[in-house]
């Protein structure tokens, strides 16, 4: 009985340690990993005016590529404040241009006549006074018939330099002053039509950069309020990974490290950039739930991915630093 005893006995520890082989082989052979998921910092396009939504271009779902129009919002009332901008502009375009400039051919017609005038009686006068000078001085006249021609021409001498400076004056343009006040205008009515253009392009924004159209808030003819919301985007580069690092393997990262990680249905060999390591420790949070990391202290490292993926799925992350 005794070598039956020891054959049961034998086969009884030889069973328990294949029970403890079996049970502990997928724990020794399993390649630790770091748990996070997806995310997605969504981007929301709204207008800082109000007004009834008169188009939507994407849906729910569409990739869209940076500088494509997303929405439009009722854009009569900003056109009409646009193009009155621009009537206004050239307006102060006319009157600075005006300023610089004399007066018109015709107004400088009448100075030349008045010129031409003033010429030909200061000519008349010279010639009067010729013939009175030497009958004056033969004693013909008095004296004071050579004073008055003399002063007579004095006088059309002093007309014709007036009128000259006259037609001088109206051939220049306005002062400095007035044309500096002009300048001024053409300035104040340029940054107003730079303003109301602003506001037109603000009533149709575009999309910023590549991205996944995530939600439409509004359809065509809905109104919209200033500052909300109509359509909120999936920016490529603000979806990312977040993981969780225990505290004893926190040293071997750093920003611009690489780390792989894998997904469930994807592509195998994906790498991630590390962007960034929170300063501060936290305990394992709840959407991070596992028997081995449960109440760890860790940190949370974002990493961008080298491939596009869905916000909220799980990844499995395979650490940098050793394992303890």
């Amino acid at each position: 009985m005794k070598p039956q005893r020891l054959l049961v006995v034998s086969l009884l520890l030889i069973a328990l340690v294949a029970v403890i082989v079996l049970w502990f082989a997928p724990r020794l052979s399993r390649t630790p990993t770091l748990s996070g998921y997806v995310e997605g910092e969504a981007l929301y396009l709204s207008t800082p005016i109000a007004g009834r939504v008169d188009q939507v271009l994407v849906q729910r779902g569409d990739r869209v590529t940076a500088g494509q129009r997303l929405f439009v919002v009722d854009p009569v009332q900003l056109e009409a404040q646009r193009d009155e901008a621009g009537a206004e502009l050239s307006t102060a375009q006319a009157q600075a241009s005006d300023a610089r400039k004399g007066q018109r051919p015709v107004e400088l017609a009448i100075f030349d006549a008045n010129v031409a005038a003033a010429e030909a009686s200061a000519r008349d006068a010279a010639a009067n006074l010729r013939r009175v000078r030497p009958l004056v001085e033969k004693g013909v006249f008095a004296k004071a018939r050579l004073d008055d021609a003399q002063s007579t021409y004095d006088a059309a001498e002093a007309q014709v330099r007036a009128a000259h400076r006259q037609r001088q004056a109206a051939a220049l343009g306005s002062r400095e002053d007035q044309i500096r006040a002009a300048d001024s205008r053409v300035r104040q009515t340029d940054a107003a039509l730079v303003a109301a253009n602003a506001r037109l392009s603000d009533g149709a924004p575009l999309a910023p950069v590549a991205a996944r159209v995530e939600d439409v808030f509004f359809q065509s003819g809905e109104w919209a309020s200033a500052n909300q919301a109509v359509v909120a985007l999936l920016p490529d580069d603000k979806v990312k990974l977040r993981f969780f690092v225990p505290e004893r393997q926190i040293n071997a990262y750093r920003p611009g490290a690489l780390v792989t990680f894998t997904c469930d249905g994807c592509q195998d060999g994906m790498t991630a950039k590390v962007t960034y390591i929170s300063p501060r420790p936290e305990f394992t949070p709840p959407v991070i739930y596992s028997r081995e990391a449960r109440d760890r202290l860790v940190y949370l490292v974002e990493a961008k991915p080298s491939v596009l993926l869905n916000p909220g799925q799980p990844v499995d992350v395979q650490p940098l630093g050793p394992v303890q």
